[in-house]
């Protein structure tokens, strides 16, 4: 089906590192449409990965693409260009229909006083005690809070706005606009939220979803850590803003919460889909890396070649551990004590592996640590080329059953549909 600028009620971002597994993911998204709830695809790929990898957006849109014909898929599907800014925006624009723009680099830049001061006047009657239906305590707001909010958050808004107006003038057809702040290093308040939203409707962005940070730790292909209480309070909290600022300040009334880093938060997805059954509204949630490791268990268990090329990478991966997990030191915990030596690994069957990979957190074998290293190491197989993607070639039914099962067991079955369903 051809996009639109109106995203879907639920949908979620599927990211596929090395572009081979849409036909799996969509084989889970089926299964929830056969059950009655429509989740609707978005491949995500960000600047980082395809310089990582050595791919093009151009080459996502293709794999996609060729995905949807295969599996014929006939509902709504996105390829996102994952975390842009002005800088990178302009190789997205010819393939992309989604965009997530990322401007929590620019949290604190101070905006222009004009600026400043329009907003404030915009947004003045606000001032007070202001009951947001739905949200737990009352929220004061004095004439401080905004100019407080304004500096910390107006520039970042005002650059989204640059970035949505640059996308538009390279875009002719519809596109998704989604605008991030969860890379912040505090989570945003209700009262900020509420505010921020105010600065989006007045910088006339097309807005649609909106991944704001919550508190706690959102780390990269394992569980949340944190109060699942405090997290449940804060999401219902923001959608219930989110009402209350679509009422307000006329932004889109199918405006949605997005969670990023949302790989694998299975503690939260019980709580997160009560709330949004319970409010009847929508979600948007970012799998991303999973998929990669739902890859190498499946090489794994098909033992043999593909069980040698996942001990490789694993091998690699700890003898570049500091590299690897440079780029990502604010979203993984890696205690290098737990992670096991590749000698030791090298003995492990393809079930022993699988074990410590698999996010299953009853099993006894399974290791955090392992997975978070493995998680970063997309690299290494990047690097490996041919070998790895034959490897997948080869062990094409064994990966595809991994992700497939993974996407709809552990993420699509517990958050969208309900653990009830076949």
């Amino acid at each position: 089906m051809t996009p639109s600028d109106i995203l879907e009620k639920y949908s979620i971002g599927i990211g596929d590192r090395f572009g081979r597994e849409g036909e799996a993911q969509l084989r889970a998204l089926d299964r929830a449409r056969r059950v009655g709830v429509p989740v609707t695809p978005v491949w995500n790929k960000s600047y980082r990965e395809h310089s990582i990898i050595g791919s093009t957006p151009a080459d996502t849109r293709r794999a996609v693409e060729a995905a949807v014909r295969n599996a014929g898929w006939n509902a709504s599907y996105y390829v996102d260009a994952d975390h842009i800014n002005l800088e990178t925006v302009e190789s997205f624009l010819s393939s992309c229909d989604f965009f997530t723009i990322d401007v929590a680099d620019y949290i604190g830049k101070q905006a222009e006083p004009s600026d400043v001061a329009t907003f404030r006047d915009a947004v003045r009657q606000f001032c007070g005690r202001l009951n947001v239906p739905g949200v737990k305590a009352p929220l004061e707001v004095t004439e401080g809070d905004i100019e407080a909010i304004a500096q910390k958050y107006l520039w970042p808004v005002k650059e989204a706005g640059r970035i949505s107006r640059r996308i538009r003038e390279g875009k002719r057809g519809p596109f998704v606009t989604e605008v991030s702040f969860d890379e912040a290093f505090k989570p945003q308040s209700p009262k900020e939220l509420l505010f921020i939203l105010a600065a989006i409707a007045q910088e006339g962005i097309p807005l649609q979803t909106i991944a704001p940070k919550f508190s706690g730790k959102f780390l990269k292909g394992i569980d949340y850590v944190g109060s699942t209480d405090l997290f449940a309070q804060e999401f219902e909290d923001d959608l219930h803003v989110i009402a209350f600022a679509i009422r307000k300040f006329g932004l889109p009334a199918n405006l949605k919460i997005s969670v990023h880093s949302g790989s694998d938060k299975f503690s939260l997805y019980p709580i997160m889909g009560a709330a949004i059954r319970k409010l009847d509204t929508g979600l948007h949630l970012k799998t991303a890396g999973t998929t990669w490791l739902e890859e190498l268990i499946g090489l794994a268990v098909s033992g043999g070649p593909g069980l040698a090329i996942a001990r490789t990478i694993y091998g690699r991966a700890y003898g570049r551990v500091e590299e690897l997990c440079k780029p990502y030191e604010t979203v993984i915990e890696i205690d290098r004590t737990r992670l096991p030596a590749p000698a030791a690994v090298e003995t492990w069957s393809g079930t022993e592996f699988a074990s410590a990979l698999r996010h299953d957190a009853s099993h006894p074998a399974y290791n955090i640590h392992f997975r978070q290293l493995l998680h970063v190491g997309f690299r290494v197989a990047a690097e490996m080329g041919e070998e790895y993607l034959g490897a997948l070639a080869q062990n094409r039914e064994a990966v595809a059953e991994n992700v497939a099962e993974n996407l709809w067991t552990r993420h699509l079955k517990p958050l969208f549909v309900g653990s009830d369903a076949a």
